[in-house]
């Protein structure tokens, strides 16, 4: 840890250069390789020594293959063609367009809500929902595994914060009894389906615990849009329980191929967000060129659910052949059946070992290292599109085959 007596009186950032070494050496320092091509199943990448490779790609969140899609892009080019690229202002000024408020409107018609609201991203949107509502007085109970931006919006909001263990109800239960007595009001914040490990959380559980105690339930449905539930609505919607959730906050830049972020619920809880989260009254507004994006995704997602219905079958047959090859037991990830499988090394040594084994193999699955997941569980995130094909999910058993055999 760097003190100030470290820091130089002729350079004050001299101090960082220490701060990447000790990165460097804990094996934690990341540098992005440089994207070639549209985004797809696979993609050209140009590596650290420049060399372009054409990858299998199972690191993405693009789940139904709509970052790529010509009709999203030619959807955002009629936009620019009409709108300009950049929206001018704020939202609460002169950032609101038309396509906007048709896109919020889009939304909140696909999750059955009364209106939903767009922001830039969606980091800015758990800011946004988070912080609008709750402040001091007030308690956030988090899953410990939720995502870094609830975290940090809860931290931001002044509330008293409570951190239940991962899927732990009973002890979220324990903590909900013992805020009730003394907290102005309590959200519970998590996430649906959770990113670096892929299950779910247990929503039924968590709403069932609405009939003993009073709570505004705030579920991140990010990675599970347009994914699971008949109407593609998410995980409340496939565990039946959608009129338990006070708010819903979701991406577009995951299924829905885009970049933004939105809430969706009930009038009054959006027209408070309007007024209330600084995020989207202090930012400028994004593109309406993303909300035309928006608005294409979501007519595709309706019109085509033989896409999630073909993503959810990769996601199962993969399962089936990683316990075949004994890659994962029988134990292991037996619900849900989510795009996204984690295999776990634990030290940061071995996960960049078996990411460059897999990258012999053309296959393209990042290590996943701290702080994104906790010290212990660096690991290689494997993530699915509905496009990959069962030779993809093959050739990747064996790359994993290899590296379990080489670093044995």
């Amino acid at each position: 840890m760097t003190h100030p007596a470290d820091i130089s009186p002729d350079d004050p950032l001299a101090w960082l250069s220490a701060e990447l070494v000790d990165l460097a050496r804990a094996n934690l320092l990341r540098s992005p390789m440089e994207v070639t091509s549209r985004q797809g199943t696979s993609i050209g990448v140009r590596d650290r020594d420049g060399v372009e490779h054409r990858w299998v790609n199972f690191c993405s969140n693009n789940y139904l293959n709509l970052a790529g899609d010509p009709r999203i892009a030619r959807a955002a080019c009629e936009a620019i063609e009409q709108w300009g690229f950049g929206s001018g202002a704020s939202r609460l000024i002169s950032g609101t367009t038309s396509l906007h408020r048709q896109a919020e409107r889009k939304l909140a018609e696909f999750l059955g809500t009364d209106d939903a609201v767009l922001l830039g991203t969606g980091y800015q949107t758990n800011v946004a929902a988070v912080t609008a509502l709750a402040g001091e007085g007030d308690t956030v109970l988090l899953d410990k595994l939720d995502h870094a931006s609830l975290i940090d919006a809860a931290r931001q909001c002044g509330a008293r914060i409570r951190v239940y263990p991962h899927g732990d109800v009973d002890r979220l239960a324990e903590l909900l009894g013992r805020e009730q007595a003394t907290a102005r009001r309590i959200f519970v914040v998590t996430d649906s389906l959770f990113s670096m490990d892929g299950d779910f959380a247990p929503l039924v559980e968590i709403v069932g615990l609405k009939r003993r105690h009073r709570f505004t339930l705030v579920v991140d449905e990010a990675h599970a849009i347009g994914i699971f539930g008949p109407r593609g609505r998410g995980i409340a919607e496939l565990l039946g329980v959608s009129e338990g959730v006070d708010v819903i906050v979701g991406t577009a830049s995951k299924a829905l191929g885009g970049v933004g972020g939105f809430i969706a619920g009930k009038r009054v809880l959006i027209d408070a967000l309007r007024n209330l989260a600084r995020p989207f009254i202090f930012s400028t507004a994004p593109p309406a060129a993303a909300a035309a994006a928006v608005i294409a995704a979501l007519r595709i997602v309706r019109e085509e659910p033989e896409r999630r219905e073909r993503l959810l079958a990769l996601c199962a047959s993969l399962r089936q052949k990683l316990r075949a090859a004994q890659l994962i037991s029988n134990s292991e990830f037996p619900i849900p059946n989510s795009q996204i499988l984690p295999i776990v090394y634990g030290t940061e040594e071995r996960a960049l070992a078996a990411q460059r084994i897999l990258l012999e193999h053309a296959q393209f699955a990042v290590a996943i290292r701290p702080p994104t997941v906790p010290r212990g569980t660096a690991r290689i995130r494997i993530s699915l599109m509905c496009d990959h094909t069962e030779a993809d999910l093959d050739r990747l058993t064996e790359a994993l085959l290899d590296a379990q055999s080489r670093l044995a």
